[in-house]
């Protein structure tokens, strides 16, 4: 029972995952972009016809012949002209009939289809097919489908081929792949044509086919193509476009994909007392961050209000400086609070994830699973190397108020100090490592640096890369005494001052020597130099 309420809540959670990011609804036949998001087959149609396509792959624009059109695309004087044949019609919709502006029949060079996706914000190639070059994502349909047998989300459903206002559909065709009133059913099946013999079904805003089609040749999947990742079928294979490239069975292709879902999915449902402690740890951060922020806003107000009307205008972009900093940090906790939540046991991302696991058909668990997977490989990803999206401290708001008067125009926050340069003349390793380095030119003052150092030549460790730290080095070089001999070490440095500490600087590798004899390494230029010129350097005297 408990396990029940448990699947239940959690079809409850997924709804966010499955709407359509255009009409922001239930998906209804969704479509599968190049770029593994989907949209509405409606959708992408009204999309693509706000883009000026016309009959883009897909049906003609003039007669509603499939479910994909709607009433507003048919004539007034349809009652009034000949239909086409049937069998026409739809070898019509089969050869993704269809013109766009600029094409001519018969074109050498024909127009490629560009989509907006809505989800990514970037322009996916569709090809010269348009929508008919696209696998129809099942898996998404059937989850589709059980989410709203599980919530109860109903209502009449209408015929896709009335006029405005549409009658409650009676009837549904699966090869038609539409919902009818009587009437329409009637007009759509005539006697004596091959489509009098269709079935009817009790309607549903769903018709799926038994298998994935391949919707260059019609011809059921068996291959997954992973130079192209794209399922193909077995006239695919021997075409030209698929020359030596890598293609597998389906079935490999299925059991590495489930496989490797299934292990990233186990993971974050087995550290759900993390993720609680992460989102924990957010919460405490928004809470600081507000709280530093309010200080910051008020130690500046108090600073600039001392300076009189002079400075009131200067005020006034500070503290807009401040809130914005603070609502973009807020804003980036905020997400990545609200990220984690879909990993919460139950939540919308993970109950997806197990519903898609419950796909047995093999090539539409393939085509569902390889976004979802990356989606959980990100979400596993940043769960292993967790930080907060922004820090609460906001140092870098003070003011340095013992400036000139001639100065106040040019009033701002202290910036923290830029990154260091490594002065490749004077750093050398021997016995001991000596790192020098100096500030760009117009760079912020730094009070005191931090020199971090590892070696490299070791095997990596589980976990984020762990530096070794000399802290609060005063003035511009350090020496680190006893490194290990024959070793090669990375180290950087970084400057700090009141507003906090600032980029590092780029990486220096530095070889010991095996044996007596100096060695200075800079980057892949290697100097022997004499021991003597240590005796010499002011530094190590």
């Amino acid at each position: 029972m408990a396990a029940k309420r448990g699947t239940k809540t959690s079809m409850k959670n997924m709804e966010k995952e499955l709407l359509c990011p255009v009409c922001q609804e239930m998906y209804k036949q969704p479509l599968v972009l190049p770029c593994t998001h989907n949209v509405c087959q409606a959708c992408a149609r009204e999309v693509l016809g706000q883009q000026g396509y016309i009959g883009h792959g897909g049906d003609p624009s003039s007669e509603p012949t499939s479910p994909a059109s709607t009433p507003s695309t048919r004539s007034p004087r349809l009652s009034r002209r000949t239909l086409p044949k049937p069998d026409r019609l739809d070898r019509l919709l089969k050869s993704g009939f269809g013109t766009y502006p600029g094409r001519k029949r018969g074109a050498l060079h024909p127009q490629v289809i560009m989509f907006p996706c809505p989800a990514c914000q970037g322009d996916v190639e569709l090809g010269e097919r348009g929508l008919a070059g696209l696998f129809r994502n099942l898996t998404l349909e059937r989850v589709v489908e059980r989410y709203r047998q599980s919530v109860s989300v109903g209502g009449a459903i209408l015929c896709q081929l009335c006029k405005p206002p549409p009658l409650e559909a009676t009837k549904g065709c699966t090869e038609c792949r539409a919902t009818f009133c009587n009437e329409c059913f009637k007009l759509f099946h005539p006697w004596g044509t091959q489509k009098a013999q269709h079935e009817p079904t009790l309607p549903t805003l769903s018709f799926r086919p038994k298998g994935l089609m391949c919707p260059d040749h019609k011809e059921e999947v068996t291959h997954y193509c992973k130079t192209c990742q794209r399922l193909v079928c077995q006239l695919c294979r021997v075409r030209r476009t698929h020359s030596g490239h890598k293609i597998t069975p389906v079935l490999s292709a299925y059991q590495a994909l489930k496989d490797k879902l299934t292990k990233s999915l186990t993971y974050i449902l087995g550290n759900q007392d993390t993720v609680q402690t992460q989102i924990c740890e957010l919460e405490e951060t928004v809470r600081h961050t507000e709280v530093s922020g309010q200080q910051a806003k008020e130690e500046v107000s108090q600073l600039v209000r001392g300076l009189g009307a002079v400075l009131e205008e200067k005020r006034a972009s500070l503290l807009q400086a401040i809130e914005e900093c603070q609502q973009e940090r807020l804003a980036r906790l905020s997400a990545q609070i609200q990220e984690h939540r879909s990993l919460l046991d139950g939540s919308g991302l993970v109950g997806y994830a197990q519903e898609v696991l419950k796909e047995t058909d093999q090539p539409c668990f393939v085509q569902a699973a390889k976004q979802l997977h990356n989606r959980i490989a990100r979400a596993t990803e940043a769960l292993q190397t967790f930080r907060p999206a922004a820090s609460s401290s906001f140092r870098h708001c003070q003011l340095d108020v013992g400036r000139e008067m001639k100065l106040l125009t040019e009033l701002n926050f202290l910036r923290v100090p830029e990154a260091p340069v490594i002065d490749t003349q004077r750093t050398f390793a021997y016995d001991q490592i000596f790192l020098c380095w100096r500030l760009p030119p117009h760079s912020p003052p730094a009070w005191h640096y931090t020199v971090e150092f590892r070696r490299t030549d070791v095997p990596a460790q589980p976990g984020p890369t762990r530096w070794q730290r000399r802290e609060e080095v005063r003035g511009t070089s350090a020496l680190l005494e006893n490194p290990d001999t024959g070793s090669v070490y990375v180290l950087r440095v970084r400057g700090c001052n009141k507003a906090g500490y600032g980029e590092y600087s780029e990486d220096v590798h530095l070889h010991t020597p095996p044996a007596p004899g100096m060695i200075r390494t800079v980057g892949t230029t290697v100097v022997r130099r004499m021991p003597q010129w240590r005796r010499h350097h002011p530094s190590l005297s």
